[in-house]
């Protein structure tokens, strides 16, 4: 009897696309891959440089109380001591005495409350930091079975600490022990001082930053929503003690309202606010956006009100002073700090799943259509010449273009005009520029646009100023 055929999700409809357009590869993919290591391609590029810059703009260059920073991924060791990472920075873990599988104990609880539309929880349930035997009860009286077997064996969870270790040093097993970071958030806490003092910022004032972290992540997947190498934006916004949660409030309607910005609909988005139980040792309140992936609601973006738990461990571990004083209130305090986190890839493909859409055109005929927002937007502009002969006339258009607007563009002569647009569509290019035979004579060019396909005759020396204002923002 034939296996029943698998239903194509819109997961699966999504990395067909970025694969087949040049969006994410599968990393290493010519030695058999690395599991959940992505490369990103010509698009993935461009879309991620899109996503920062536009995330840059919004959250620092805009903002009078803002600066940035680029700090290094290995710090000194005592920095993930003094932070609490080397102490309790873990996943509780169990394993399947079946097969001897690892997996996380929180998420076979999530997953099954997913799978089964229910809010059933352990006993005194507080995510990763629920008890152990409290997992593990809820787990096997709910017959959570093991994903790889199948069977119901496991054992009590058990932390498993997620930070990734090296070296520094050149002879093997005698150099200084150090780690990748786990967050870019101890390289702002650890240059507060620093930046403090050469940017002669006023308090509340925050530093931006965005860069590459690492967990040893026992269960990573769904694409590239949860992987072991990703990069972050975020910020650390420093305030004076008792006006955190008037913060915390504006940064949850600030980051929420870019996303919304950007075009992600409104219906796909929440606030999770964390329960007392939840929140971590060093927060006062923490809230996420999530967003509605193909496989149910997850994280997209955290906002955690981090009080002064930095700072006061960093003056503590180095001995050096970090606290601010006020000089219009004569006060010294060490600040409280507001913590907006969003992650690029895992913004991305709220991105692209959101923008991804099978468009009926007429009976039988569908195109597939990424309606990102013109600033995501890997290839801003196609130039499609109707025909080679005409190439060379097209190509000065397409230069003048790239000159003058600074944007990438993609110049295409492959294929029917018909199947260059729907390439465009896929890509998520907003505007095709058509140089035709009439071209010659009249000096003019058919402009279609993605979202309503719809075409207008243009003159070619009105391109220019038609385009900067359509990616004015």
């Amino acid at each position: 009897m034939a296996k029943p055929k698998k239903e194509t999700t819109l997961m699966d409809k999504v990395v067909g696309l970025c694969k087949r357009r040049g969006f994410v590869y599968p990393g290493s993919e010519i030695y058999g891959g690395l599991a959940n290591a992505w490369d990103f391609g010509p698009l993935g590029v461009e879309l991620l440089k899109n996503l920062k810059e536009a995330w840059w703009k919004k959250f620092v260059t805009e903002r009078i109380d803002m600066v940035g920073l680029d700090a290094a991924i290995l710090m000194n060791p005592t920095t993930w001591e003094a932070s609490g990472h080397v102490g309790s920075f873990s996943d509780p873990l169990m394993d399947c005495k079946k097969c001897k599988s690892r997996e996380r104990a929180d998420k076979l609880v999530e997953n099954w409350q997913h799978d089964n539309g229910s809010d059933e929880q352990p006993a005194n349930w507080a995510g990763e930091k629920t008890p152990p035997q409290d997992m593990l009860d809820f787990i096997n009286a709910k017959n959570i079975t093991c994903p790889q077997c199948d069977s119901l064996d496991w054992t009590l969870p058990k932390a498993f600490n997620l930070m990734f270790k090296t070296q520094q040093g050149v002879v093997e097993g005698e150099g200084k022990e150090i780690y990748l970071r786990p967050e870019t958030a101890q390289g702002i806490f650890v240059n507060f001082k620093n930046i403090h003092t050469t940017s002669r910022k006023k308090i509340p004032f925050g530093i931006g930053q965005i860069g590459k972290a690492f967990r040893n992540e026992i269960t990573p997947g769904n694409f590239v929503f949860r992987t072991r190498e990703f990069e972050q934006m975020e910020i650390e916004y420093f305030c004076k003690p008792g006006t955190e949660l008037e913060f915390h409030a504006f940064w949850k309607k600030f980051c929420m309202d870019w996303y919304l910005g950007l075009g992600v609909t409104p219906d796909n988005l929440r606030f999770r606010d964390h329960d007392q139980a939840e929140l971590s040792h060093y927060s006062n309140a923490t809230a996420d956006i999530e967003y509605h992936y193909p496989f149910g609601w997850g994280e997209l973006c955290g906002i955690a009100s981090r009080t002064n738990y930095d700072l006061s461990q960093h003056m503590e571990y180095s001995s050096k002073d970090l606290q601010y004083f006020d000089e219009a209130t004569r006060e010294k305090y060490i600040p409280f700090v507001i913590e907006p986190s969003l992650g690029v890839q895992r913004s991305a493909l709220v991105f692209l799943c959101d923008a991804y859409e099978e468009e009926e055109i007429n009976e039988g005929d569908t195109r597939v259509v990424l309606h990102l927002h013109n600033q995501l937007a890997p290839v801003k502009i196609a130039v499609l010449p109707l025909a080679k002969k005409i190439a060379d006339n097209a190509k000065s258009v397409f230069d003048n273009l790239v000159r003058q607007l600074g944007l990438n563009m993609d110049f295409d002569v492959q294929g029917s005009i018909g199947k260059r647009y729907r390439r465009q569509d896929e890509a998520g290019t907003p505007y095709c520029v058509t140089f035709d035979y009439e071209s010659l004579d009249d000096n003019a060019v058919t402009i279609r646009e993605r979202d309503s396909m719809d075409q207008q005759r243009m003159k070619i020396e009105e391109l220019v100023a038609f385009f900067r204002e359509k990616f004015r923002y």
